[in-house]
């Protein structure tokens, strides 16, 4: 099972995420629930990154993706995120043996 955590400050902002695990719906290269969620979190960390430039703490490894932000969340980082999280909790929706959303 994949477990997507979601870190949040106080007033709910998010500050970034973990991802780990896999799906184990098909065989490696073949599961649509971990292609998924790896082109839904790995989009939101390269947006953070690449196209707002914001300066995070980042890992990444097989089964494993986890950014922190290092500035608070603003409206932009906001508006990633949440959008990462839409796409999550769709994917939770239809397979939920295969993931897990922790807010």
């Amino acid at each position: 099972m994949i477990n997507a955590e979601i870190y949040k400050q106080e007033d709910g902002k998010i500050t970034g995420f973990l991802i780990d695990g896999h799906a184990n719906t098909a065989p490696h290269g073949q599961d649509i629930f971990c292609a998924g969620v790896s082109t839904i979190t790995q989009s939101a960390y390269l947006c953070i990154v690449q196209h707002l430039k914001r300066k995070i703490e980042g890992d990444s490894a097989s089964g494993r993706l986890m950014l922190k932000l290092k500035t608070p969340p603003d409206d932009l980082t906001e508006a990633v995120f949440q959008t990462m999280l839409i796409g999550l909790h769709e994917i939770e929706k239809l397979a939920p043996q295969a993931l897990k959303v922790i807010e």
